[in-house]
Parts: structure tokens; C-alpha cells; sequence
């Protein structure tokens, strides 16, 4: 179940990006929602390697939300697109 949740924080995390971003259509917001998804599940593996928080814990959503948040911002940072 822990699973199902953060795989569902990464792709909302990912969908609420791109949306709020101006200028996107359907493969930059699949491609948002694959990184919301790949960052909230490393934040809750390596959190849980670290034995920072166990399953279930508030904590460990929290991480997996600003996981997603910090991949989504890396991403854009290096390889985004500028628009002039």
C-alpha cells in the first residue's frame, strides 16, 4: 500500500508542475509525472536504507513529496528548454 501511495504522490506531484508551468502539452506531462514518480520512490528507498522513517509513517510521505519536488526542479534546472 505504501507503495501505491508514493507512486500516486509522483504523479501528482509531477501533474501540478507541469500544469502550473505555462506552455506544456501531453509528453512533457507524462514525462513530469515519470520524475515526480522516480523521485518519490528513491526519497522513500533511501530514507528507509537510512532508517529514517518505517512504512506508514507521516514522515516518509512527506519525503517522498519533496523528493518528487527536488527531481522535478533538477530536471528543469539542467535540462530544460529556455524560452526566449
Amino acid at each position: 500500500m505504501d507503495l501505491l501511495v508514493t507512486i500516486l504522490i509522483g504523479v501528482g506531484v509531477g501533474a501540478m508542475v507541469e500544469l502550473l508551468l505555462p506552455g506544456h502539452n501531453l509528453h512533457e506531462l507524462l514525462l513530469a509525472m515519470l520524475l515526480g514518480i522516480a523521485g518519490a520512490l528513491a526519497s522513500e528507498f533511501i530514507g528507509r536504507w537510512a532508517d529514517l522513517y518505517g512504512p506508514g509513517d507521516a514522515f516518509g510521505y512527506l519525503m517522498a513529496v519533496l523528493g518528487a519536488i527536488t527531481t522535478l526542479v533538477l530536471y528543469g534546472v539542467f535540462f530544460r528548454k529556455r524560452r526566449v
